[in-house]
């Protein structure tokens, strides 16, 4: 197996995973304090990258070309199938149109003020889409090679503003406790997304191939770089601002703004404004290859050219379309994107395995050497459990009976 495509695939996994919503993680987590805030990722990550394992036992017995809607077909039949296209649909085409309108957005920004040319806001949305469609249309490769460089880039931004913050972070802030206990309860959701990368992992599957070591690493690894810097980015902010501070900033940019203010350097803005653009970027990148292997499966195109500019119109155009004439439809879904990937990373994973770990006992099929991920039933069921407790969440945060956040 080439460590080329290994290391590669780690970036994108990460990539997927940190996207523009972790500079809301802060705001998310005000309420609850360094500590319960790290507790609380930590076991996100933990049941994530347990799903995503799980994942890599479902396709090894499956065809390396194969996407969730192929292996929900195979495993849970029509009716899964079903929920997994709905599933996967909803989720990716809600996350590319907010990814587009905010791209677009950010792009119109760079273009009139710092290139200086008179461009609209309608087309430079149309070519920051054009650009990442091209990257995915060529291939999973080019995606690679691209988000490479753009994470490498957000590294070196991410570095600037920790290093900023870093120098005046005070302890007392970093013991805070949950002001209110259900806090807990509410962050769950958006702490949650901020962990999702599952809708990529066929076509990292496609790309590496059946070599179920490197995988794991992938898998592994590539969740694990998000949790480390995410650990780093609360210590920081949480760390510079107080509790009451934090609570008291409503907004992303409320929250930029009182960091600069707080420590009198313009520098800090900056570094958000470019750490974000690359994040947004990246993430967008990962999903939207997601999605592009998934519909070129769910519609049978074939590889060549003319399939693939088929399928990339099937993918790119409708969150382009809504991003353009009807962005508030959109950017109100991603209230419920965290059910839907409750429904992708946790709730179809589980299913698939323990179906397919029945069909192999049935017919004795199970390999000397197959990978099952640890934990059995157990594990599956505690698994389940917290997907039902992250869906609630959502559901009595938005009927007012537990504090909003985010």
């Amino acid at each position: 197996m080439s460590m080329n495509k290994t290391f590669g695939s780690m970036l994108i996994i990460a990539g997927t995973t940190i996207g523009a919503g972790m500079l809301a993680l802060p705001l998310a987590s005000a309420g609850l304090g360094f500590t319960t805030a790290t507790l609380i990722m930590f076991g996100i990550w933990s049941l994530m990258t347990y799903t995503a394992l799980l994942m890599l036992e479902v396709h090894q017995y499956a065809d390396h070309q194969a996407t969730l809607n192929s292996l929900a077909r195979d495993l849970l039949g029509k009716k899964g199938q079903l929920l997994a296209n709905f599933a996967v649909c909803f989720l990716m085409y809600s996350l590319c149109a907010a990814y587009i309108a905010g791209g677009g957005g950010q792009l119109n920004d760079k273009l009139n003020n710092w290139v200086g040319l008179e461009v609209s806001a309608q087309t430079s949305t149309v070519i920051f889409t054009l650009v990442i469609a091209s990257i995915v249309a060529i291939g999973t490769h080019s995606v690679d090679m691209v988000n490479r460089v753009l994470f490498t880039l957000k590294v070196i931004a991410l570095v600037v503003m920790l290093s900023l913050l870093a120098p005046n972070v005070e302890g007392g802030y970093l013991v805070n406790m949950p002001v209110e206990k259900g806090l807990i309860v509410s962050a769950l959701p958006v702490i949650f997304t901020s962990f999702g990368f599952h809708g990529s992992i066929p076509s990292i599957v496609r790309y590496i191939g059946l070599d179920m070591k490197a995988l794991k690493k992938v898998m592994v690894i590539g969740s694990s770089l998000p949790l480390i810097i995410y650990v780093f980015w609360q210590f920081t902010s949480q760390g510079v601002l107080s509790q009451q501070d934090l609570m008291a900033s409503n907004s992303l940019g409320s929250f930029i703004g009182t960091l600069s203010e707080l420590l009198h350097n313009p520098m800090v803005s900056q570094s958000v404004s470019v750490f974000a653009d690359l994040a947004l970027a990246t993430s967008f990148l990962g999903v939207s290859l997601g999605l592009f292997d998934f519909v070129a499966d769910s519609f049978k195109q074939n590889d060549k050219k003319h399939g693939r500019l088929q399928t990339a119109a099937m993918t790119f155009i409708p969150p382009l379309a809504f991003a353009l004439f009807y962005p508030q439809g959109f950017i109100m879904a991603l209230g419920f994107a965290a059910i839907a990937l409750v429904i992708l990373a946790i709730f179809l994973p589980v299913a698939m395995v323990s179906a397919q770990r029945k069909q192999l006992q049935q017919t004795s099929e199970i390999e000397e050497n197959g990978y099952q991920v640890a934990g059995g039933k157990p594990a599956l069921a505690l698994a389940t459990g917290a997907g039902v407790l992250i869906i609630a969440a959502q559901f009595l945060q938005m009927a007012g009976l537990i504090p909003a956040v985010g």
